[in-house]
């Protein structure tokens, strides 16, 4: 009975995740729109441009060197999870074997970040 309870707790946060993942987003949508309407409702003209600016925000000039960042930073802590486990060898190498994925994100990310251009 307990062995049951592992998988069901892993979907469980899996989808309250995704689902503030899909509320936040929609909040966000939501107020952008109420400030649209609060615009126009005060009489301003709103153009293509401003519309365009204010409906997709620009990310930060470094988001790939802090997404690099980061995933290295998971498959270290993995790494360091897998070797701290007394007495059990094979465990090490397992969890070596599952950070070398984060890892290889967190190196695709950081060279993403070398190549693009930040103007």
């Amino acid at each position: 009975m307990t062995g049951l309870w592992v998988p069901i707790a892993a979907f469980l946060g899996m989808t309250i995740v995704l689902g503030m993942v899909i509320w936040f987003r929609f909040k966000t949508r939501s107020e952008m729109q109420q400030t649209f309407r609060a615009a126009l409702d005060k009489g301003h003209e709103l153009t293509p441009e401003i519309i365009d600016r204010l409906g997709h925000l620009k990310a930060p000039k470094d988001k790939d060197l802090r997404l690099g960042v980061i995933w290295i930073a998971a498959a270290v802590g993995l790494s360091a999870f897998g070797f701290g486990i007394p007495d059990e060898d094979d465990v090490a190498r397992i969890f070596l074997g599952i950070a070398a994925f984060p890892f290889m994100i967190g190196i695709a990310y950081l060279i993403l970040h070398k190549f693009t251009d930040r103007d």
